[in-house]
């Protein structure tokens, strides 16, 4: 079960840095993205270091239990609140990735709990 929880792990953490590093640069999709949303850019910097803290926080879980439960709920909830906030302007597509990325989140907590 390990081997699976730490599978699960490395690839959040790198879709999170990889997403983090998106947001960072402000390209002009990822921009024109959060404006469609309704994020103002003075949040950008929050939801950046949210991303790394939770790819921080699941790495840190593999060696401390707790930190990888609390990290995968904070994730869990940051990702529900994506998917509401592109349900909530009719964006689907953009939901989608965000709604996998909540079920991977889900995933995170039940193999921490599997393996407790």
């Amino acid at each position: 079960m390990f081997v699976s929880l730490a599978v699960v792990t490395v690839l959040m953490s790198v879709l999170l840095l990889v997403s983090a590093g998106a947001k960072s640069l402000r390209t002009r999709h990822i921009t024109e993205q959060m404006s469609t949303l309704g994020v103002p850019q003075s949040l950008m910097a929050f939801l950046i270091g949210a991303q790394i803290a939770g790819a921080a926080g699941v790495i840190a879980g593999l060696w401390w239990e707790p930190v990888g439960i609390a990290a995968a709920i904070g994730l869990t909830l940051y990702f529900a609140g994506a998917v509401a906030f592109h349900l909530r302007v009719g964006d689907n597509k953009g939901a989608t990735p965000a709604a996998l990325l909540t079920i991977a989140s889900v995933a995170l907590i039940v193999l921490h709990a599997a393996t407790l």
